[in-house]
């Protein structure tokens, strides 16, 4: 059970941290169209992530 926490815990983590560096890759007119402002990028990782 904890094995399987640690394991959610992680992917999660991942999740977070792969959306965040895809999303400051794009540019600021990318970033724009999409209606994301930069310094809210943390915050809808944390968001999004499953």
């Amino acid at each position: 059970m904890m094995f399987d926490k640690i394991i959610t815990r992680y992917n999660r983590w991942k999740s977070i941290h792969e959306t965040i560096n895809e999303l400051n890759r794009l540019d600021n007119r990318e970033l724009n169209d999409l209606g994301i402002s930069r310094w809210r990028i943390s915050e809808i990782a944390h968001r999004t992530s499953v």
